[in-house]
């Protein structure tokens, strides 16, 4: 059954100041209370029902009227981050020391633009889109909090797609890819414990900095000569404190760093083989370490055959010239890697790099993004749901 729809030129204004409104209005994550309360405000307008979820999530169930069918969702994220704009749009941040860095405003609109079009023709659909705004994806992944209380279930979701604009891609092309599109994210505090002393006579005491140097210098073996080198394996020391004085042997220094891969088999013998190697090495220059890990976010992996449909349906709107190939996976991380690790799912990228136009990256004060590409957005996601639920 093919569903005929037609995109509804005057939402394009809405949706325009929707994004302005939200970009003005960034609140973290967690705190999303006013973005939640006028996306609601935006839904009653439409007279399209919703539910609440954990706190400042809200799901929009569009049930189709031809019948049973397929149950799918859509997500957007619609936390922002503590950056201080610097954009100086004319719809500039009103909170002080927080922006949407990361098109996050952009993710909410272009998801309220699918639901408008998909609640508008949902008599000549069959099955289930659920449509998810989820709030953040910026803190400790939401994503995992909402799958416990149930958003992939009652019914069963089948598959999830989301999108994230990207500053390295044309304005209203897409980027996509197979298998792996994003990383893990797991973060380590390492503290190492010596035995202080005076460094005129180092002999007598037990140097946390020079253990700690040797475990960051093992760190590289680690990551080259551990797992199959052609496989991403990152691992970056981003915080070092260390010593009282210059004239000192220090007893106690700190590590801080994050690990980052797209294998879910080598992110698990990562930390195992992390915590023992450290643990041997401090043990080895008579100190001992107190070992956090904090596993993050899992891998983002996109399913094939949803991703076939994808990008069929992204080529009836934009046309098969303005897709791309990613290529590469991106080391960066998404707590819609929770939704993918769960069931089959789709994540693309949608280009906002204009022509003579500076690009600044994402988490930029400078970050932006031109209006044009969210009917686009809205268009691609409208189009793919239609096309799994035929």
């Amino acid at each position: 059954m093919t569903v005929k729809w037609e995109w509804d030129n005057t939402l394009d204004e809405k949706l325009y100041e929707i994004r302005e409104y939200l970009h003005k209005n960034p609140e973290l994550s967690f705190e999303e209370y006013n973005t939640h309360k006028y996306i609601c405000q935006c839904l009653d307008d439409w007279e399209i029902p919703y539910e609440k979820m954990f706190n400042t999530g809200i799901i929009v169930d569009i049930w189709g009227g031809s019948g049973e069918g397929k149950h799918i969702a859509l997500r957007a994220d619609i936390d922002a981050l503590p950056i201080e704009e610097k954009s100086g749009v004319p719809f500039t941040s009103n909170n002080e020391g927080v922006m949407h860095a990361c098109g996050h405003d952009g993710h909410t609109t272009i998801l309220l633009g699918a639901v408008y079009h998909l609640w508008k023709y949902k008599s000549n659909m069959k099955g289930l889109v659920r449509c998810i705004f989820q709030p953040g994806e910026e803190a400790e992944g939401a994503a995992k909090e909402m799958i416990d209380l149930g958003v992939l279930e009652n019914p069963d979701i089948e598959s999830v797609v989301a999108l994230h604009l990207w500053p390295k891609l044309p304005l209203g092309s897409i980027g996509i890819k197979t298998g792996a599109v994003t990383a893990s994210c797991d973060d380590f505090e390492l503290e190492v414990y010596g035995e202080g002393g005076h460094a005129a006579r180092p002999q007598e005491a037990t140097d946390a900095i020079s253990i700690g140097n040797n475990i960051i210098n093992y760190m590289k073996d680690m990551q080259t000569k551990w797992f199959n080198p052609v496989k991403p394996l990152l691992i970056h020391v981003g915080k070092i404190e260390g010593g009282n004085a210059i004239n000192s042997v220090a007893d106690k220094m700190k590590i801080e760093g994050t690990i980052r891969t797209t294998s879910n088999e080598i992110r698990k013998q990562m930390k195992e083989r992390f915590i023992s190697q450290v643990t041997n090495v401090v043990k080895a220059y008579n100190g001992d370490v107190k070992i956090d890990y904090y596993e993050g976010h899992p891998p983002v992996i996109n399913d094939i055959s949803n991703t076939e449909v994808l990008e069929q349906s992204a080529s009836e709107i934009i046309g098969h010239s303005n897709i791309y190939d990613l290529g590469e996976p991106s080391l960066g991380a998404d707590d819609f890697g929770y939704f993918s690790a769960q069931i089959s799912s789709t994540y693309f990228r949608l280009g906002i790099i204009e022509e003579n136009q500076p690009v600044y990256d994402l988490h930029h004060p400078k970050f932006y993004f031109n209006k044009e590409v969210i009917p686009l957005g809205s268009k691609i996601l409208t189009q793919y749901a239609i096309n799994m639920l035929k």
